[in-house]
């Protein structure tokens, strides 16, 4: 399987991937946690059916040291007892704002207080930020049929 356009030799495609990874920086240096924000990444990932950032979100935190059992329990998180009331509030307000088709109001009021109770403004912002530029790299995977399995740690930098 080979992807539908290269985003790296497409000259357009990598000038706005560049801009784009830029931009994704400022969450990715925020204080907010390491391992949540893999988390969130891989669960949105999962939601939207994106095998490469799948495959580079969970690969990225296992070498970052995060355990298997967490890795492979994301998709169920709400029945697993592993992660933290604050990952739980990350990942539930990474589900709303990755389904805002499914909800007519988008994200609920009660996702965003429970979120606002273990995360502080910047954390916030980091957070919002990261849901919308996963989901963004999600449909631009998705969109050229990016293949999922070959991503190694570090590859891009």
């Amino acid at each position: 399987m080979e992807a539908r356009l290269n985003l790296f030799e497409n000259t357009l495609a990598a000038q706005f991937v560049r801009r784009f990874n830029n931009a994704v920086a400022v969450a990715e240096n925020s204080s907010l946690p390491a391992a949540t924000r893999e988390l969130v990444k891989i669960r949105a990932s999962q939601i939207n059916g994106c095998g490469f950032c799948t495959d580079m979100h969970t690969k990225d935190a296992a070498h970052a040291g995060e355990t298997a059992t967490r890795l492979n329990l994301v998709a169920a998180w709400r029945e697993a007892t592993v992660f933290t009331e604050a990952e739980r509030a990350a990942l539930e307000l990474a589900e709303q704002g990755t389904r805002i088709a499914d909800a007519a109001g988008g994200v609920s009021d009660d996702a965003w207080a429970n979120a606002a109770k273990h995360y502080d403004e910047e954390q916030l912002g980091a957070l919002v930020a990261l849901i919308a530029t996963i989901n963004a790299y999600n449909r631009l995977n998705v969109i050229i049929r990016q293949p999922a399995g070959s991503y190694e740690v570090g590859m891009f930098g």
